[in-house]
């Protein structure tokens, strides 16, 4: 006898539209979708049903495990806790992005971590422990010294899934304003001011050392396992030809207009970070996310640094009327889905898994930030394969 949930009076949130009525899940995979009124069931009354969010790209489980400076909590227990909030958000496909590449100001520790984190997430994953379902994204600093030898340690993992080609020395890409950069070290108390001219010189040092070389060798790896790679930040028409010829498939964050268009025409995805929807621009000074949702350019969007981010954009974007809320989930899980390769889910289809969550639309009252008022999405319930999660 199949394992079954059925779930009623649900606003359906489909590929192209919306309609009221149920979902029917056996043994993980949604068996049937209908309008027709059922009374047996879950009764979500009235609440939207959505597919689950797929997130390519949260840097949250670095900070579980190191939750103050120099501070480090047992890695198992900070990867449950970060599961439990992703879930709680909506996701339940997560790819956990895992710096390796260690720099001037990291310590002698960031390859070890790294190391750690890895190993984390695929024996909690692979144990069962988790909500959500989990996967690993190394982002690869290619201006540090040891980046290919790290990922040489730990890109074996069958979990570890994307990898991003990153160079954040200033002057160039995400920091092309060096003084964004000074306000970022500084506000984050790693360098003082007096600090902050001599560490830029030593980063400029490393990456005309070791940027070219590594980006490539990188690649290769990445290329070789099949590993779905992206572009961290390009900027210009030259980043993106570099990352195109690469095999890159995915620009991520790209900082100009230009570098977005040169990507799409380049056949790469481009994604945005949600905080960018959500904030109304770039903490970095760059451009905004929905400039280039406005000229056709945006594909995904990810979490980032905020784990709600991603429902809350996309809602935002429908109480706007930038985008419908099918067309606004899309950029949450299904483009995300397809983007590395799990076209297992992502959508509400028969066929697909039962990765589903249940979102209450509260509608907050009007602000001095939001003048008409906003839907607030509340995740009321997350099934994973069809089983209750969260």
């Amino acid at each position: 006898m199949s394992n079954e949930t059925v779930f009623t009076n649900a606003r359906i949130v489909l590929r192209d539209e919306v309609v009221h009525g149920s979902v029917r899940v056996a043994d993980g995979m949604i068996a049937d979708i209908s309008s027709t009124p059922t009374t047996t069931g879950e009764d979500l009354h009235g609440d939207f049903l959505m597919p689950g969010i797929v997130e390519v790209h949260t840097d949250q489980v670095e900070a579980h495990f190191q939750p103050r400076p120099k501070r480090y909590w047992d890695p198992i227990p900070a990867v449950i806790a970060h599961d439990a909030q992703m879930a709680a958000s909506g996701m339940t496909t997560v790819l956990d992005a895992l710096r390796i590449g260690t720099g001037p100001t990291d310590g002698n520790n960031m390859a070890r971590n790294a190391r750690t984190l890895v190993d984390a997430v695929v024996h909690a994953a692979d144990s069962g422990l988790l909500r959500a379902d989990h996967f690993v994204h190394l982002r690869c600093e290619v201006s540090t010294p040891d980046v290919v030898d790290v990922f040489d340690q730990v890109g074996l993992h069958e979990r570890v899934r994307m990898v991003s080609l990153m160079d954040h020395t200033p002057g160039q890409r995400q920091y092309a304003d060096v003084e964004a950069f000074r306000t970022y070290m500084v506000g984050k108390g790693r360098l003082t001011n007096d600090e902050f001219d001599a560490h830029v010189v030593e980063l400029h040092r490393l990456s005309a050392a070791y940027a070219d070389p590594h980006r490539r060798q990188m690649a290769e790896r990445a290329t070789a396992r099949g590993i779905t790679m992206a572009a961290h930040d390009d900027a210009t028409q030259a980043h993106v030809d570099e990352s195109t010829a690469l095999g890159v498939g995915i620009s991520e964050f790209p900082t100009t207009v230009d570098a977005a268009r040169a990507a799409r025409a380049a056949g790469q995805l481009v994604v945005m970070g949600a905080p960018n929807i959500v904030r109304g621009g770039s903490h970095s000074g760059n451009v905004a996310a929905s400039e280039l949702l406005a000229e056709g350019l945006l594909d995904i969007l990810s979490s980032d640094y905020v784990p709600a981010s991603p429902l809350q954009a996309a809602f935002l974007l429908f109480a706007r009327g930038d985008l419908t809320l099918p067309a606004a989930s899309r950029l949450i899980s299904a483009n995300p889905a397809k983007a590395v390769g799990l076209d297992d889910r992502g959508s509400i289809t028969i066929g697909t898994r039962g990765d589903l969550i249940r979102v209450h639309a509260y509608d907050e009252a009007p602000s001095e930030q939001h003048p008409l008022g906003v839907p607030v999405p509340i995740v009321r319930a997350v099934w994973r394969e069809g089983a209750r999660v969260a």
